[in-house]
């Protein structure tokens, strides 16, 4: 697997159940358990993962939301890189599936390294019911772009209006920056997940029937949040 691109996401939940039921409508996406760890496959693909919100998350009241991975050579290295340029650990770990770390840049905003070969790189370019691109949502780029630069080696092409093309270190466009106020987006930082689909107005409908909600609608693509009300994601049309 490359290094420094993103490979999978993860939905953290307090009512699995109600979840995965939700997903399955919108998706097709059927759940498979291990360990209380559930892995969505859509057919005989794997998509992402979901996982019951640890109670001392719930105590914290921590948001339902979606996790993305970043894949690294070295966890140990991106932590120690990540903390020498103001970013947070909250945890580190070692599992049958490699190691990983929660790290938040210094704004905030939550994302997973990986180290190991056994987790599937999920994410696809144009797949209906897959996850097809990350984007980060932050109020100053000033205080986070040196910091992704330092840890990931990633480039950063301005085109304007707070738009960010994010680029690894062949050059290849692997994600998007986009500065936004926090009257617009919320006092929150955030890596956001969206998720290709057949017929966009179609998806927006069955969202909302099933409790969802739209937080914004862009025309091509829209941001909305599953049955929770907390967890977003975008759907987009591919």
């Amino acid at each position: 697997m490359k290094s420094n691109n993103f490979i999978f996401a993860d939905l953290s939940t307090y009512t699995p159940k109600e979840t995965m039921g939700f997903y399955q409508t919108v998706f097709g996406w059927t759940y498979y358990e291990a360990d209380g760890y559930y892995s969505a496959y859509k057919g005989d693909k794997e998509i992402c993962g979901l996982y019951e919100t640890p109670e001392k998350f719930k105590q914290m009241r921590m948001p339902h939301f979606w996790m993305s991975y970043i894949q690294v050579n070295s966890v140990a290295q991106t932590v120690e890189k990540a903390r020498e340029l103001g970013g947070i650990i909250e945890v580190v770990d070692d599992s049958a599936l490699g190691k990983v770390a929660l790290i938040r840049d210094p704004q905030g905003s939550g994302f997973t390294v990986y180290e190991g070969d056994q987790l599937t790189h999920t994410r696809t370019l144009n797949e209906p019911g897959t996850l097809i691109w990350n984007e980060l949502h932050v109020s100053n780029v000033a205080k986070v772009i040196p910091f992704y630069e330092g840890i990931f080696n990633w480039t950063f092409k301005d085109h304007g209006h707070g738009t960010y093309n994010i680029q690894n270190h062949t050059g290849e466009h692997i994600a998007d920056l986009m500065e936004f106020p926090n009257d617009f987006k919320g006092k929150y930082e955030y890596w956001v997940c969206s998720f290709g689909v057949q017929n966009l107005a179609k998806t927006r409908d069955k969202i909302l029937n099933l409790g969802g909600t739209v937080v914004s609608d862009e025309g091509d693509r829209i941001l909305m949040t599953d049955n929770s009300g907390e967890a977003f994601f975008y759907v987009k049309e591919v």
